[in-house]
Order: C-alpha cells, then sequence, then structure tokens
C-alpha cells in the first residue's frame, strides 16, 4: 500500500502543476526534449490507460503514448486538465489490494518477467514525478518533489533507464552539494 499512497501523492502534485497550466501553455515546449506540456500529459494519461484497461483484463492498444512516441497529446485532447482527471479517476477506481499482487502489464512483464501491478505502479510514480517537474520547471514554476518518493525513484530509474533518443538522455553532473532531487534529475539527463 505505500507504493499505491506514493502513486495518488504523486498524482496530486502533478494535478496541482497542471492547474496551473494556462490555455495558451498547453503547446509550450515543456522539458522533455520534442514534447509539449499537452503531449507529457498525454503520455502520462496514457500510462493511466494502460493500468485501467489491464484492470478489466484487456490491453490498452493506442500507440501514441509510450516513450518516445509521436503525438502523446492526441490522448490529453482540446482539455488535457479534464482529460488528466477523467483517466486519474478511471484509473483510481480500477486499482483495488486485489490487482496489486497481479502480473504487471503485458509490455512491461516482457521486460520484467516477474513485475506485479504494484511494480508498474512504482513505475507510474517514477515517470508522473519526472513528468510533473517537466512541465513545472519549463513553465518557470520551482517544483519541489517529495524527498520519501524521490528516493525510490530514483532506485527504481537506476534498474530500468535505457538511454535511447526520445527516452533519456546522457547523465548530466550534478553540481558537488547538489540534493537528492537535483542528482535524480540529473542522472535522468535534466539540469535542475
Amino acid at each position: 500500500m505505500e507504493t499505491l499512497d506514493r502513486h495518488r501523492r504523486t498524482q496530486d502534485a502533478f494535478d496541482a502543476v497542471l492547474a496551473t497550466v494556462r490555455p495558451d501553455q498547453w503547446d509550450a515546449a515543456s522539458a522533455c526534449e520534442h514534447w509539449t506540456v499537452r503531449d507529457v500529459t498525454g503520455h502520462v494519461i496514457w500510462g493511466l490507460e494502460v493500468l485501467r484497461h489491464h484492470a478489466s483484463g484487456r490491453e490498452f492498444t493506442v500507440e501514441n503514448g509510450p516513450a518516445g512516441s509521436e503525438k502523446p497529446g492526441e490522448l490529453a485532447g482540446e482539455d488535457p486538465l479534464a482529460a488528466w482527471r477523467a483517466a486519474r479517476k478511471a484509473a483510481d477506481t480500477a486499482v483495488t489490494g486485489e490487482l496489486l499482487g497481479r502480473p504487471a502489464p503485458a509490455w512491461y512483464v516482457a521486460n520484467r518477467p516477474d513485475a506485479t501491478v504494484t511494480d508498474y505502479l512504482a513505475l507510474l510514480t517514477f515517470d508522473t514525478l519526472v513528468h510533473t517537474w517537466d512541465i513545472g520547471s519549463a513553465l518557470g514554476m520551482d517544483v519541489r518533489m517529495d524527498p520519501d518518493i524521490v528516493a525510490p525513484s530514483f532506485s527504481l530509474a537506476r534498474l530500468i533507464i535505457s538511454r535511447t533518443p526520445g527516452t533519456f538522455g546522457p547523465r548530466v553532473k550534478p553540481p558537488a552539494d547538489a540534493g537528492p532531487q537535483a542528482r535524480f534529475l540529473a542522472f535522468l539527463g535534466r539540469s535542475a
């Protein structure tokens, strides 16, 4: 349940950042190379849709949402905040205690054969945490990550990060006095 709690707290932070995005900022560049704020939002929505469909025994086959994909913003539509909130509500309703121990969605199990839905929630937490910063920092916000969420997300990142075009770039050297958030972001190729 700790993973579920972290996931929900990260979603709260993402929602708080999205709630401040003005209509003219949805198509602004984010800190994710080649993606706008709308695209990042669509990508996060995609992760929740994968979870929701998996919970009901179906596979989510939309291909424009994974990391590195083109036009994930289409999943966010004309009102990205409303689309995000609807996807969040639907996914939250689908996630039950019984679901957490089941095998993770197929595309995730392909790379981590023993992964459970709890492991997938940890991935979504990591992803949402980073993308909260990607959107907020690109729009001039001072996004502070919860240290209790940074630590396990950083541990997961060390295990799963693939440095390929459209996903994660090369590490950035953090300042010598950098805190956990700055070191985490630097590992992911982001300058804080």
